[in-house]
Protein backbone atom coordinates (compact mmCIF):
# COMPACT_ATOMS: atom_id res chain seq x y z
CA UNK A 1 0.00 0.00 0.00
CA UNK A 2 1.33 3.34 -0.87
CA UNK A 3 0.21 6.84 0.55
CA UNK A 4 1.48 10.33 -0.89
CA UNK A 5 2.05 13.79 -0.23
CA UNK A 6 2.12 17.24 -2.51
CA UNK A 7 3.59 20.51 -1.81
CA UNK A 8 2.37 22.77 -4.75
CA UNK A 9 3.88 26.17 -6.02
CA UNK A 10 6.71 25.87 -4.52
CA UNK A 11 9.65 28.59 -5.07
CA UNK A 12 12.30 26.64 -5.75
CA UNK A 13 13.64 25.63 -9.05
CA UNK A 14 12.80 21.76 -9.98
CA UNK A 15 16.13 21.39 -11.37
CA UNK A 16 17.51 22.07 -7.98
CA UNK A 17 15.21 19.79 -6.05
CA UNK A 18 15.34 16.80 -8.29
CA UNK A 19 19.33 17.17 -6.53
CA UNK A 20 17.95 16.11 -3.46
CA UNK A 21 15.23 13.92 -4.57
CA UNK A 22 17.68 11.45 -6.01
CA UNK A 23 19.56 10.75 -2.83
CA UNK A 24 16.49 10.04 -0.54
CA UNK A 25 14.34 7.76 -3.68
CA UNK A 26 14.24 3.79 -2.43
CA UNK A 27 15.77 5.16 1.13
CA UNK A 28 13.88 4.30 4.25
CA UNK A 29 12.08 7.34 5.32
CA UNK A 30 14.13 8.07 8.60
CA UNK A 31 17.37 7.28 6.88
CA UNK A 32 15.69 9.90 4.56
CA UNK A 33 14.97 12.77 7.25
CA UNK A 34 18.94 12.09 8.46
CA UNK A 35 20.12 12.81 4.88
CA UNK A 36 17.65 15.69 4.53
CA UNK A 37 18.59 17.45 8.15
CA UNK A 38 22.12 17.15 7.06
CA UNK A 39 21.86 18.49 3.87
CA UNK A 40 22.90 22.55 3.52
CA UNK A 41 20.15 22.66 0.54
CA UNK A 42 16.96 25.43 0.63
CA UNK A 43 15.08 22.62 -0.87
CA UNK A 44 16.02 20.04 2.16
CA UNK A 45 13.20 21.56 4.76
CA UNK A 46 10.44 21.53 2.37
CA UNK A 47 11.18 17.78 1.49
CA UNK A 48 11.60 16.59 4.71
CA UNK A 49 7.72 18.42 5.49
CA UNK A 50 6.36 16.50 2.29
CA UNK A 51 7.62 13.45 3.92
CA UNK A 52 6.11 13.89 7.29
CA UNK A 53 3.02 14.85 5.52
CA UNK A 54 3.24 11.21 3.88
CA UNK A 55 4.30 9.41 6.31
CA UNK A 56 1.42 10.71 8.29
CA UNK A 57 -1.05 10.34 5.73
CA UNK A 58 -0.23 6.85 5.88
CA UNK A 59 -0.25 6.10 9.56
CA UNK A 60 -3.58 7.66 9.44
CA UNK A 61 -5.39 7.01 6.80
CA UNK A 62 -4.12 3.12 5.52
CA UNK A 63 -2.93 2.36 9.47
CA UNK A 64 0.88 1.46 8.54
CA UNK A 65 3.58 1.34 10.89
CA UNK A 66 6.32 4.35 10.32
CA UNK A 67 9.29 2.03 10.81
CA UNK A 68 7.99 -0.11 7.76
CA UNK A 69 7.80 2.94 4.75
CA UNK A 70 10.66 3.90 2.53
CA UNK A 71 10.48 6.63 -0.54
CA UNK A 72 8.50 4.73 -3.58
CA UNK A 73 8.62 7.35 -5.48
CA UNK A 74 9.70 11.51 -5.24
CA UNK A 75 9.79 13.44 -8.31
CA UNK A 76 9.43 17.09 -8.63
CA UNK A 77 7.34 18.60 -11.55
CA UNK A 78 7.75 21.88 -12.86
CA UNK A 79 5.04 24.35 -11.62
CA UNK A 80 4.26 28.08 -13.04
CA UNK A 81 7.27 29.91 -14.07
CA UNK A 82 7.19 34.08 -12.95
CA UNK A 83 8.08 35.98 -15.43
CA UNK A 84 10.45 39.46 -14.67
CA UNK A 85 12.82 41.41 -16.11
CA UNK A 86 15.92 43.18 -15.27
CA UNK A 87 16.91 46.55 -17.04
CA UNK A 88 20.53 46.62 -18.29
CA UNK A 89 22.66 48.78 -20.65
CA UNK A 90 20.88 51.12 -23.74
CA UNK A 91 17.30 50.05 -22.51
CA UNK A 92 17.81 46.75 -23.23
CA UNK A 93 15.32 44.44 -20.80
CA UNK A 94 16.62 40.62 -19.82
CA UNK A 95 14.56 38.11 -18.71
CA UNK A 96 14.43 36.52 -15.19
CA UNK A 97 12.97 33.33 -15.05
CA UNK A 98 11.54 32.70 -11.27
CA UNK A 99 10.40 28.76 -11.43
CA UNK A 100 8.33 27.27 -8.78
CA UNK A 101 7.90 23.41 -8.58
CA UNK A 102 5.12 21.06 -7.71
CA UNK A 103 6.79 17.83 -4.93
CA UNK A 104 5.63 14.75 -4.43
CA UNK A 105 6.83 12.20 -2.63
CA UNK A 106 4.59 8.31 -2.23
CA UNK A 107 6.02 6.27 0.39
CA UNK A 108 5.67 2.62 0.52
CA UNK A 109 5.25 -0.47 3.44
CA UNK A 110 8.45 -2.17 2.54
CA UNK A 111 7.33 -6.25 2.12
CA UNK A 112 9.11 -8.75 4.77
CA UNK A 113 12.39 -10.21 3.91
CA UNK A 114 13.15 -7.49 1.41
Amino acid sequence: MESKAVAKYVRIAPRKVRILLDLIRGKGVDEALAILRFTPKRAAPVIGKVIRSATANAENNLDLSARDLYIAAAYADEGPTMKRFQPRQRGQAFPIMKRTSHITVVVGERKEGS
